[in-house]
């Protein structure tokens, strides 16, 4: 591989979980990370800030940007990717990862919560995009990677949380319709997700703690991502990958490393059968 030493990758949602591993694992090559997140001071519930990951950034051998950052006000977004470019002199790599969840069904689903979900899931992915397009245009190997699933009009996949798959899949269309309106530009556009479900706050909060058990840990989503953010982006763009087939294509075999409970039989993620 490359490498992506020198790189700017903008991150949303990195203050933990899924986002903050794919910083440290982008910082070891010594990349630039625009961390962002809305968690400025730390909160009673979670882990982990802007400042305290961009402090590990810098432990891990990279530069880093921490930026208070809500994706859902689209003016703050365009001020943070400017910020960004003016402290690292450009961008190489968008990594839309900054989501809302709510299981519900839809009597069960405050339209307030479904319009979280929406906003962050669906317009914050297309609002940061359409904000790098312009300084992503100008680098070398440039991509926007969003976690999300592969597309999947079945009703199973509906009918359990109607709000929270339309907000996800509006997170995928954006990368099937991008990646094709940004090909003649070179840029990249991939969606990655996981096979199984992944020990986060989310995964804690939403699932029964035996499903966080059967879980795999965040850095097998952090290798697969930095394995996609190397590939060359005029030959690696419209995927809709998935994180374990990823590193099977790197040459990796033994996933055991990466479970919560080594041994134990792994659950599924939403959205894969």
């Amino acid at each position: 591989m490359a490498g992506l030493k020198g790189k700017t990758i903008f991150i949303t949602g990195a203050t933990r979980g899924i986002g903050r591993e794919i910083a440290l694992r982008c910082a070891r090559d010594g990349a630039n990370i625009v961390v962002t997140g809305k968690t400025s001071e730390p909160h009673p519930k979670l882990s982990g800030t802007i400042h305290t990951v961009a402090r590990e950034v810098e432990a891990s051998g990279g530069a880093a940007l921490p930026i208070q950052l809500d994706v859902r006000d689209a003016d703050a977004v365009a001020e943070a990717v400017k910020r960004a470019v003016a402290g690292f002199g450009g961008l190489d790599c968008l990594v839309n990862n900054a989501s809302a969840i709510s299981l519900s069904g839809t009597l069960d689903t405050p339209v307030k919560r479904l319009d979280l979900m929406l906003a962050v899931n669906l317009r914050g992915t297309f609002v940061c995009s359409q904000a790098s397009i312009p300084y992503l245009r100008k680098a070398s190997n440039p991509h926007i990677l969003t976690l999300s699933p592969p597309l999947d009009m079945r009703a199973r996949w509906f009918k359990d949380h109607v709000a929270y798959t339309m907000a996800k899949y509006g997170m995928s269309m954006c990368t099937l319709g991008m990646a094709e309106e940004l090909r003649a530009y070179g840029i990249a556009v991939n969606s990655l997700w996981p096979r199984t479900t992944i020990a986060t706050a989310a995964i804690e909060m939403n699932f029964p703690e035996a499903i966080l058990k059967a879980s795999r840990k965040p850095a097998i989503m952090a290798d697969a991502a930095y394995a996609i953010l190397n590939r060359d982006s005029r030959r690696a763009s419209g995927n809709f990958y998935i994180d374990e087939a990823v590193l099977r294509e790197e040459g990796l075999s033994d996933f055991e490393q990466y479970a919560v409970t080594p041994g134990a039989r792994l659950y599924p993620d939403l959205f894969l059968d």
